[in-house]
């Protein structure tokens, strides 16, 4: 039983400390978030109380078949902050000719 409330109070601990690992961009400036994402090359930020996104410096950061996006997000300054970039598939243009 000691185990089983241990282990669960370490599953707990750890969840708690990545959901406050991750960089918010509503308590950075404009600035600092993107050389927050040009400093990392790619990044998970939350970009609110329940939401997030993964940004990007440039399309190296992104799989084979994606394109980048220009991204912007809200920050203490401003609320449609250019940050970099998102990864998101490419579109494909139908050729039936």
């Amino acid at each position: 039983m000691r185990r089983l409330v241990l282990s669960t109070l370490a599953v707990l601990l750890a969840s708690a400390s990545i959901a406050e690992a991750r960089p918010n961009t509503l308590t950075m400036s404009c600035g600092q978030a993107a050389a927050t994402v040009a400093r990392a090359g790619a990044i998970v930020l939350s970009t609110g109380v329940n939401t997030y996104d993964r940004f990007v410096a440039h399309n190296g950061y992104c799989l084979p078949g994606e394109e980048v996006l220009r991204a912007t997000a809200p920050t203490l300054d401003n609320p449609f902050c250019t940050l970099g970039y998102t990864c998101r598939e490419r579109r494909r243009i139908n050729q039936d000719y």
